[in-house]
């Protein structure tokens, strides 16, 4: 009985999972077919013909007569529309000749002009007061063809500068996940190829540490290959991920090494973009425990004040070493952690790196999504 209750749920989940699939799918078609620029021009045009058509309607009291004047309206207005979207527009207007695509429209608007004049004096050939206001009104035919042509125009710049600002974006996020990408991949060399030594020279002693060091090593790799691939990782797991980090350089250098991390406030599930702090941490071990240092030091301090996470870093240094060295050092660099810090938090956060004759300070603060 059991086993028949798990088959029938497990039908039901697949059925249910179908539907879902068909459903997704159907709507897909529906937005495709939507998107399309055929589809969406005759839907506005055919909204705009029965806009024009009531109108003329309640104004005249003869529908015929508003079906026939709006087809020939909307026609003559469908001509000088796709004739500046389809050609003045991309022959002039973005080849930024502004003038001359000026010229072209106004020309379009006069030579459109009298012929809707001749078409609607033959329309009018009972009616001897509408052929004598069309010939008197020549010049609001042609500001009604002018301003239509001029309102495509506005439309069409609009939708050029959305498309351009929606493809930025999504480059700039492209780009933002690239440099992502790299970042995971620059688990320094060195660093892999001494912690994997030290393990070796551990397990030959066979000290009750190695475990402990491999469950760290396999945890951070873990972590940037499979779990920093959202967009938003839990704060306490990148914490984590820096503690395991920092224990792991610590078994590299050795116990008599200045090496302290501290880490203040709750630090839970709130929300922060992975990988924004190893390449900080990564700096200040290459250039604060250097073996041209006899007392070198790290010192790290995260801190987690409402809903701003706080970074400060101190590493000792060699007096000659330049601060521009120290930028492109380590990780992918601070300039380009930067760079991926105005990405993803514009105008969110403050970074400050001092150079100091027997240091580097290097303050970090980061406002956390509000969702967190």
């Amino acid at each position: 009985m059991h086993c028949l209750m798990l088959q029938w749920k497990s039908v039901i989940s697949v059925t249910e999972s179908m539907n879902t699939s068909v459903h997704l799918s159907f709507l897909d078609k529906i937005y495709h077919f939507f998107s399309r620029r055929i589809v969406r021009h005759s839907l506005l045009w055919i909204v705009l013909y029965a806009v024009f058509v009531t109108l003329h309607f309640l104004k005249n009291g003869s529908f015929a007569d508003a079906l026939i004047s709006e087809t020939i309206n909307i026609s003559l207005y469908i001509a000088i529309v796709y004739f500046n979207l389809n050609y003045l527009i991309p022959r002039y207007l973005t080849q930024r000749t502004f003038a001359t695509y000026c010229i072209l429209l106004i020309f379009a608007a006069i030579a459109l002009t009298p012929i809707k004049t001749v078409i609607f004096y033959f329309l009018y050939a009972n009616k001897p007061l509408n052929q004598e206001y069309l010939i008197f009104n020549m010049g609001y035919i042609f500001l009604s063809m002018f301003m239509i042509a001029c309102f495509s125009t506005i439309i069409q710049v609009m939708t050029d500068w959305l498309r351009h600002r929606q493809e930025k974006k999504e480059l700039e996020t492209k780009t933002m996940q690239s440099e992502l990408n790299f970042l995971k991949s620059q688990i320094n060399p060195h660093f892999l190829f001494n912690t994997l030594n030290s393990l070796y020279a551990l397990t030959l002693k066979k000290s009750e540490k190695a475990p402990e060091i491999v469950i760290q090593l396999s945890e951070i790799m873990r972590y940037m290959l499979y779990e920093c691939n959202e967009r938003r990782v839990p704060l306490r797991k990148e914490v984590n991920y820096m503690k395991n980090y920092i224990e792991l350089e610590r078994l590299r250098q050795g116990s008599d090494v200045d090496l302290q991390f501290t880490v203040k406030g709750e630090i839970g599930d709130q929300k922060i973009a992975p990988l924004m702090f190893i390449p900080f941490i990564e700096n200040s071990f290459k250039h604060g425990l250097s073996n041209q240092i006899k007392h070198g030091f790290v010192h790290i301090c995260l801190e987690l004040v409402d809903g701003v996470i706080k970074l400060h870093i101190q590493n000792s240094k060699t007096p000659a070493q330049p601060l521009q060295e120290h930028k492109r050092s380590g990780g992918i660099g601070l300039v380009n952690i930067q760079r991926r810090l105005d990405l993803i938090y514009p105008e969110r956060y403050t970074l400050e790196i001092r150079d100091q004759p027997d240091r580097y300070i290097i303050n970090l603060s980061i406002e956390l999504d509000d969702q967190s």
